[in-house]
């Protein structure tokens, strides 16, 4: 029936299907099988994505549930809050949502995020469904049961973990992404090639002609292949006490940088900046050769992902790097590439070394 599927374990026990598709015919047949029909559903969306893909999928879900409601936030990370938190809470009320009852998280991560959170913590927990739009969401956000808001402009600070029931992915949506927000979400697809498969990593590059014109199945190899790496690690690692950490490469200096540009950039082109300076300081470690460190530069702005930063201070992004929640016993957890395909949790990266690596991504 579907195209193609994984299966994601929790602690060993089975716990979700991701589900590749070309549009969203199959959502009700997946929920059915599920046993999820006569629940109350309720759609969480984003201003963008709302007006392309809200009416669809409530048309599509109506027929078997019992009643759809839908919520729909401003777009972008200003809503990824506890104001939005409490007012889905009372739209929950509302509607007599009980803990039978299904969230759906319609749109990119701050969408997932922000329902899955919800999810996580409305009457102590009940099931979400994801419906990634974005290929950041797709290749990463949606996968493995990390939920959160932002807190005084802190990232995800508060949060949960809280494992979908299904992961529906809408290949199609693609189609209508900005090409910024695609091109953000190359950056973690790219990221997960650095760390974990230099042949993923490699054929990235082979086919970059092919996925920049979205070609479908290009696309749909590319999204299972990197959804896989990210499920290896996380069912090894579900609440992120060891490997699960080498998906935040790129993360602890590219968040610093997210915050001090008051989410201007998006969180890919961030990590993207982060990447870079987590490649030079493994360079400058001689773990990667300066030829390396050029080729991860360039398959980044094959994507017209940014490489550097302006109008920032290396000292300003320094501190803010101490505030992120990776920290462990005052110790930045830091991820550096011991080679492209083999990344390592470092512990014992100086604000020296740290310093030089941001001066290197400053214009």
């Amino acid at each position: 029936m579907y195209q193609d599927k994984i299966n994601v374990n929790y602690e060993d026990k089975p716990s979700y299907s991701i589900i590749f598709d070309r549009d969203f015919t199959g959502l009700s047949k997946a929920l059915s099988l599920l046993e999820l029909e006569n629940k109350r559903f309720m759609i969480i969306s984003d201003s963008n994505v709302g007006m392309l893909y809200l009416h669809e999928c409530i048309k599509l879900l109506k027929p078997m549930a019992r009643s759809v409601t839908s919520l729909t936030f401003e777009a972008g990370e200003d809503s990824k809050n506890l104001d939005t938190v409490k007012l889905v809470y009372g739209r929950l009320i509302e509607n007599k949502f009980d803990r039978k009852d299904i969230i759906l998280a319609l749109g990119g991560g701050v969408t997932g995020d922000l329902a899955g959170f919800i999810a996580a913590t409305y009457l102590r927990g009940i099931e979400f469904i994801q419906l990634p739009t974005t290929l950041l969401a797709m290749a990463d956000s949606s996968i493995g049961g990390k939920t959160g808001v932002d807190f005084m402009s802190y990232k995800n600070m508060i949060g949960a973990f809280h494992q979908p029931k299904l992961v529906y992915m809408n290949l199609s949506t693609l189609n209508t992404l900005p090409k910024r927000e695609f091109n953000a979400g190359m950056s973690e697809i790219i990221k997960h090639g650095l760390i974990k498969d230099a042949d993923f990593y490699n054929w990235l590059s082979k086919n970059m002609n092919n996925i920049r014109s979205l070609d479908y199945d290009t696309l749909k190899q590319m999204v299972i292949k990197s959804s896989l790496i990210k499920k290896n690690v996380v069912e090894v690692d579900p609440k992120e006490q060891s490997v699960r950490a080498l998906l935040n490469f790129g993360h602890t200096i590219g968040h610093a940088i997210e915050k001090l540009m008051d989410f201007s950039l998006l969180h890919g082109e961030c990590i993207a900046i982060g990447m870079v300076a987590a490649a030079y300081i493994s360079h400058k470690r001689s773990y990667i050769s300066s030829d390396r460190l050029d080729e991860i530069i360039s398959s980044l702005k094959a994507y017209d992902l940014p490489v550097s930063v302006s109008g920032l201070s290396a000292e300003d992004i320094y501190t803010v790097t101490k505030l992120d929640k990776k920290m462990q016993s005052d110790k930045i957890k830091f991820v550096l590439l011991q080679e492209i395909g083999n990344a390592i949790i470092d512990t014992t990266v100086s604000k020296e070394e740290m310093l030089e690596a941001i001066r290197f991504i400053i214009d």
